[in-house]
Formats: structure tokens, C-alpha cells, sequence
């Protein structure tokens, strides 16, 4: 007689630390974008995402900061205040590190529900938001679980640098923050086209402030044009990171070979 074995859950492999979607606003949590905001708070939305598959590592999901988590809590988030755990993982990430990562990717593995982190250098240099507001609404969650379909695209390759050109425009740097503001505005409204405006002005700025974030001698495939066609087809899309990572696309209709997440209650 063959002995039957439990079938282990993915959360046994891959652990219980959650991940995170970034939207709208992405780069204003550092400081060096935000000290150019003429009118702060700039504002970036950031969602909690269970971790019921394994994304791919290097594609703007904050892996690099969850496997940080990992090796200081093991495999689930500890007890206590949000807030209070942002900033030792912030810490346990970055230390001794000359440029360190931004504060949304601890935020966004921490804080369940969908968040608007608004950033302002004059608020501890920007290296935290001044005010955090979120949305936990099960109507709003189910929504945007909806709308939302991740495409596939490719990891950040070896040797890629986002920051080899910067343009820090302070008018760009503006609209970068208003940006995170429309895309929770349009989230809590519900408001399809208004949510793929607000993910088609965000890569805009990207492409004017970081432009490497879509065009660098390391990235192999033409991320701009690959945009443009789903930009064109649906109410809006955008990069899950700098070099590739998911193709976000907002949709009320399946989108062909994307798949859906399911974000922290």
C-alpha cells in the first residue's frame, strides 16, 4: 500500500511574509526625487499582496526587501506596531548601504489593504511618508482585484542601473506626486478610467525624470512600445518596476495571458 503525504502548502516554501503591488507614484519615496517637489506632499499608492505564488525576483514586487524580512523574522510578519516594523526593516535593508532603497517597499510588505504614502522632504528628509491612508474597504479591494492583471514581462538584468540618467525636473517631480494622488482617488471611486490615467501619467514621468527605467543598453526587449500597445487597448498600464518586472494592465475584461493577485485583507 503507497502511503499518502500531505501536500505542503506554497506558503511552506515560499514563507508567509507578504508581497507588494506598487502603483501610481512610484520613486517619489526618494528622498533625492521629493527635495524637487514644489507643492508636497508627492503621493505614491502601494497595495498588500498574499503570498500565494512566487513572483519573480529583480521585478519590482519588493522581493529584495521580503527576503530582507525573511532573514530577520523567518517566514511571517512579527506582532506590533506597523509603523514600529517599517522602520527596523528599513533599517535591517539599508544598513551601511550608500544608496538605500526607499521606504514604500517596507510599507507596502507591512501594511495590508490599498495605501497612499504621501512623501514630503521636509518630514524627516523624506525618508518616511508624513502621512499614510488606507483603504481596508472589502467593496474597493474586491474591486481593484478585478481590474488588475499582471503580464509577465522580464527581470531587471545584470548590470542594469535606473539612475544612470536623471532629470529631475521639478515640474516632472510634481506631477510624479499627483499622480499617486489621482490613482487612490480614482480606486476609492472606483473609477476604471480614471485609474488607468492616473498608471499612464506615472510612466510618463518616468520616462521623463529616470528614462532608463524603460530604455538602458542592458534591457533586451523595447519596453515603450510593448507599453504603448496595451496603453492603446485598455484604460491604462504601467511597469511593476524599473526594467520590466509585470506589465500592470487595468481591464474590466480578461486580458490575454495575464493572471490576478489577491491583495491583504
Amino acid at each position: 500500500m503507497i502511503e499518502s503525504r500531505p501536500h505542503p502548502a506554497i506558503q511552506d516554501v515560499i514563507g508567509h511574509i507578504p508581497y507588494r503591488m506598487a502603483l501610481a507614484g512610484g520613486w517619489i519615496d526618494q528622498p533625492y526625487i521629493s527635495r524637487h517637489n514644489p507643492s508636497p506632499p508627492g503621493s505614491m499608492v502601494v497595495v498588500g499582496l498574499e503570498p500565494d505564488f512566487h513572483f519573480m525576483e529583480r521585478s519590482g514586487m519588493a522581493s529584495g526587501t521580503r527576503n530582507v524580512a525573511r532573514r530577520l523574522w523567518g517566514d511571517r510578519l512579527p506582532p506590533g506596531d506597523p509603523a514600529t516594523l517599517v522602520r527596523q526593516l528599513y533599517a535591517a535593508e539599508n544598513e551601511g548601504k550608500a544608496d538605500p532603497s526607499g521606504s514604500q517597499d517596507m510599507i507596502g510588505l507591512i501594511y495590508p489593504g490599498i495605501n497612499r504614502l504621501d512623501y514630503d522632504y521636509a518630514v524627516e528628509g523624506g525618508v518616511f511618508p508624513a502621512h499614510i491612508e488606507t483603504c481596508r474597504d472589502e467593496t474597493v479591494i474586491a474591486w481593484l482585484e478585478k481590474v488588475i492583471h499582471f503580464l509577465p514581462v522580464m527581470q531587471r538584468p545584470p548590470g542594469y542601473n535606473p539612475l544612470e540618467i536623471m532629470n529631475l525636473e521639478p515640474a516632472w517631480v510634481e506631477r510624479l506626486g499627483q499622480t499617486g494622488q489621482q490613482c487612490f482617488a480614482a480606486i476609492l471611486a472606483r473609477d476604471l478610467n480614471a485609474l488607468g490615467a492616473s498608471l499612464n501619467a506615472c510612466m510618463r514621468c518616468w520616462e521623463a525624470l529616470l528614462p532608463a527605467t524603460v530604455r538602458h543598453p542592458t534591457i533586451s526587449m523595447d519596453l515603450s512600445a510593448l507599453l504603448a500597445c496595451y496603453q492603446a487597448r485598455y484604460p491604462g498600464a504601467m511597469y511593476s518596476g524599473c526594467g520590466g518586472g509585470y506589465l500592470l494592465v487595468v481591464s474590466e475584461d480578461p486580458v490575454p495571458g495575464a493572471f490576478q493577485v489577491r491583495i491583504r485583507r
